[in-house]
């Protein structure tokens, strides 16, 4: 998994900590099977303060839809750990394939829900929609100006 402009929401806070679980995710992903206990212990480590974080924002700022995406969120958090059991028994394929679907589950969760959240904080605190510049998207050479809806 490798962090892109596609995956920017136009939050800053959001999109660091998005970027921080990129490269989480990609560790453990390429790390040596020796490596696999330390680097899923940093995965949970961050999941659980992504997750925090964002469960704080939805809170703080009213996201009607917030039930769904905190239970989304816990849902993650109950796989890790038992992730975290097998890898404890020696399977060290658990957390490799744990990462796999991390990796294919972000895209869909940062596209729909979190940019639903990013645009709710940003309309609320700015009075508008999020801008994104996007380098990879150009129309006739030009560079794209994107923004969530």
């Amino acid at each position: 998994m490798e962090w892109n402009d596609s995956m920017t929401l136009g939050y800053e806070p959001m999109d660091m900590i998005h970027r921080e679980f990129v490269g989480c995710v990609a560790n453990l992903q390429q790390c040596a099977d020796a490596e696999v206990p330390v680097m899923l212990d940093r995965m949970i480590e961050h999941l659980h303060s992504h997750f925090s974080e964002e469960n704080e924002i939805m809170i703080k700022h009213e996201f009607p839809p917030k039930d769904c995406h905190i239970d989304e969120h816990a849902a993650v958090l109950r796989s890790a750990v038992e992730v975290r059991l097998c890898v404890a028994r020696g399977d060290h394929a658990e957390a490799r394939s744990f990462a796999k679907a991390l990796a294919k589950w972000f895209p869909g969760h940062a596209d729909y829900m979190d940019a639903a959240l990013a645009h709710w904080i940003v309309k609320r605190l700015h009075g508008g929609k999020p801008l994104v510049f996007r380098r990879e998207a150009h129309v006739d050479g030009a560079l794209k100006l994107d923004s969530h809806d």
